[in-house]
């Protein structure tokens, strides 16, 4: 399917809060866990979309600061499954020229997850065609503080002064620093919240939520976000 939306229209840069594969699965009488296999394909599905449509930035939040408070058995399960996720779509992201990228206190992960995410980052790292990031273990409280800390180490040690701190330079210390903040936020399963998911980033964001659980969003999910999205005015606070 092609879209049919001039590429000046479409977002540069989307994110996504895929919301609902536990509930998909427990529909389906399946285990929690299952739905958030099949969350990871439609991860991989939705990606290469974007990569055709020619949409360079993708962000998908895979897991929250929050997300610990889980059961331990899904939160494990969880972690095994982004494990072999990020290493089986190696491959489609370097024939695309795509990037990985992955946000958050990746400290606290397991460490044969944080051994893959290094790998498949330093592997990637030469594409040149876009960026798919991944927010794991990740909140926008969290890359605020984080980021003030690192002002606040930089003015200590008179790297910069405080006359310098200013908004442009603030979103150098985030996490996102070398991402354009996003154009549009798509969140499934029918919640309307941003759940501490890119605080700063989203400020003047177009949201797009739909009913839908994560595992049943699909390529014509995709256009209709798009397609409204292409009909909004963004003003940006002017007229």
């Amino acid at each position: 399917m092609e879209i049919e939306i001039p590429k000046d229209k479409l977002p540069k840069h989307i994110a996504f809060i895929m919301d609902g594969n536990g509930r998909w699965a427990q529909q389906r009488m399946l285990p929690r866990i299952m739905g958030h296999r099949e969350g990871a394909l439609v991860v991989e599905r939705i990606s290469e979309v974007g990569f055709r449509w020619g949409i360079p930035y993708l962000t998908f939040f895979a897991f929250s600061t929050e997300n610990w408070k889980r059961p331990r058995d899904e939160v494990e399960g969880l972690m095994r499954i982004l494990d072999e996720s990020i290493d089986k779509f190696k491959n489609k992201l370097i024939e695309n020229g795509i990037k990985l990228k992955v946000i958050g206190n990746i400290s606290e992960i397991p460490s044969y997850l944080q051994e893959r995410i290094k790998r498949v980052v330093n592997e990637t790292k030469y594409g040149s065609r876009g960026i798919v990031t991944v927010a794991l273990n990740y909140g926008g409280r969290w890359d605020i503080v984080s980021a003030c800390k690192k002002i606040a180490s930089d003015v200590i040690e008179k790297k910069i002064s405080l006359e310098e701190i200013s908004i442009e330079s603030f979103c150098k210390y985030l996490s996102t620093y070398d991402l354009p903040d996003p154009d549009l936020l798509i969140r499934t399963s029918g919640e309307y919240r941003i759940s501490n998911f890119l605080l700063w980033q989203l400020a003047y964001t177009e949201l797009w939520f739909t009913n839908k659980y994560w595992p049943d969003f699909n390529e014509e999910d995709l256009k209709q976000a798009c397609l409204e999205y292409a009909q909004r005015k963004r003003r940006f606070g002017g007229l």
